[in-house]
């Protein structure tokens, strides 16, 4: 099965917002600063997930000298 090389990232950015917001309307409203909050969360998310290679199947990865 072939994912898309973007999965992971938006995978996470929805992780990040939607507990970021499950926290806010824990008062039952959300206020400028939570929502600041959250899309910065989605960003970052966005971002550091997006930077990091996902990691090759394990038939491509090569043995690593033991120690």
């Amino acid at each position: 099965m072939k994912i898309s090389r973007y999965a992971k990232a938006i995978v996470a950015g929805v992780a990040a917002g939607s507990a970021s917001l499950a926290t806010a309307v824990d008062d039952g409203m959300v206020t400028t600063q939570e929502g600041v909050t959250a899309g910065l969360a989605v960003l970052a998310a966005l971002g550091f997930t997006w930077a990091i290679p996902n990691s090759k199947p394990a038939e491509q990865q090569r043995d690593l000298p033991s120690i």
